[in-house]
């Protein structure tokens, strides 16, 4: 069985920095490309940054040189960690696999105070 478990969120002042984890489990976790989504309340949920089985990272626009995703294929893990937030950085954050989707995890919230 495929699982995602986010963790790592908060509350944090506009500026300031958070790091978040995801732990897979159920597939050969090394083989794929990770990504991280967000979804905001009352919008849809959209990519935020993704890393390749070999490391080759690419992130949306908006985040792009104040995020970082990296991963520790021994820990089946992928992290994303946050500099310079921003209020719009407010929301649900959640990590999948960007081809073969599994179920969605609970996510982590992430809140940015103006």
């Amino acid at each position: 069985q495929v699982q995602l478990v986010e963790s790592g969120g908060g509350l944090v002042q506009a500026g300031g920095s958070l790091g978040l984890s995801c732990t897979a489990s159920g597939r050969t976790f090394s083989r794929y490309t990770m990504g991280w989504y967000r979804q905001a309340p009352g919008k849809e949920r959209e990519f935020v940054a993704q890393i390749s089985a070999s490391g080759t990272t690419y992130y949306t626009a908006t985040v792009k040189g104040r995020f970082t995703i990296s991963r520790d294929n021994a820990k089946n893990t992928v992290y994303l960690q946050m500099n310079s937030l921003k209020p719009e950085d407010t929301s649900i954050y959640y990590c999948n696999y960007v081809s073969s989707k599994a179920d969605w995890g609970q996510g982590t919230q992430v809140t940015v105070s103006s």
